[in-house]
C-alpha cells in the first residue's frame, strides 16, 4: 500500500513544512484571536478541502495543466486578496463581523460559510501550493506500488498534519487575545489582527 521507509521521511518533512508560518497559518492565527479556536474550525474546513484537492491534483499530475493558466490563478487570487484585505481594514477599524466586540458579551455573527470560503480560497487559490506539491509530493511515490491507495494514505496525513498546525496558530492567537484584552487593549487586538489580516490579502494577491 505505501513505502515505509518513504514515510518515515515524509511525516517529519510534511510537519516542518506545515508548522512554518504562511498564509493559511497567519489566519488562522488571526481567527482564533478575533472569532475563538471553535469557529475558526470552519475555516480550518475549507483550507484542509483545499489542500487536500490541491495535494491530490498534484499527485495526479493535474496541477501542472493548472500552473499553465495563470488567468484562472488571477481571478482567484485577487477576489480572495481583496475579499481578506477588506476583512482586515474592517478590522484594524474595529468595525464589521470579525472584529473583536468591546464587549466580551457581544455577538459575533460572522457566518460559517464564510469562514469556510476564506480558508478554501486562501488555500486553493495560491500558486505557491500548487508548485510546492508538485515538487514535494510525487518524490514520496513508489512506482512499483499502485497510486491510488498511496496518494490516499499521503493526502490523508497531509491533513491531519494541516490541521494539528492550525490548531497551534489559533490556540496561540487565542491566547495573545486574553493576555491583550485583560488590558483593556480591544482596539490594538483589532488592529494587529486587521493588519495581520490585510498582509494575508496582500500576500494571497500579489504572491
Amino acid at each position: 500500500m505505501i513505502n515505509l521507509s518513504l514515510l518515515s521521511v515524509f511525516i517529519p518533512t510534511f510537519f516542518m513544512v506545515s508548522l512554518t508560518p504562511g498564509m493559511c497559518m497567519t489566519l488562522s492565527m488571526v481567527l482564533g484571536m478575533t472569532v475563538g479556536v471553535r469557529r475558526a474550525l470552519w475555516m480550518m474546513i475549507g483550507e484542509l478541502l483545499g489542500v487536500g484537492l490541491v495535494a491530490a491534483a498534484a499527485g495526479g499530475g493535474v496541477a501542472t495543466l493548472m500552473l499553465r493558466q495563470p488567468a484562472l490563478f488571477s481571478i482567484f487570487k485577487w477576489l480572495g486578496g481583496l475579499y481578506l484585505a477588506w476583512l482586515g481594514w474592517q478590522m484594524w477599524r474595529s468595525r464589521g463581523r470579525m472584529a473583536i466586540p468591546d464587549e466580551p458579551r457581544a455577538a459575533r455573527d460572522v457566518s460559517r460559510g464564510q469562514l469556510f470560503v476564506q480558508g478554501f480560497v486562501t488555500a486553493v487559490a495560491n500558486p505557491k501550493g500548487w508548485a510546492f506539491f508538485i515538487a514535494l509530493l510525487p518524490p514520496f511515490l513508489d512506482a512499483r506500488l499502485p497510486l491510488a491507495p498511496q496518494l490516499t494514505w499521503l493526502v490523508g496525513m497531509i491533513l491531519s498534519i494541516e490541521l494539528c498546525c492550525l490548531l497551534l496558530y489559533a490556540v496561540g492567537g487565542r491566547t495573545a487575545s486574553h493576555l491583550l484584552s485583560r488590558g483593556g487593549n480591544v482596539r490594538l487586538l483589532n488592529r494587529i489582527a486587521g493588519t495581520l489580516m490585510v498582509g494575508v490579502g496582500a500576500w494571497l494577491a500579489l504572491g
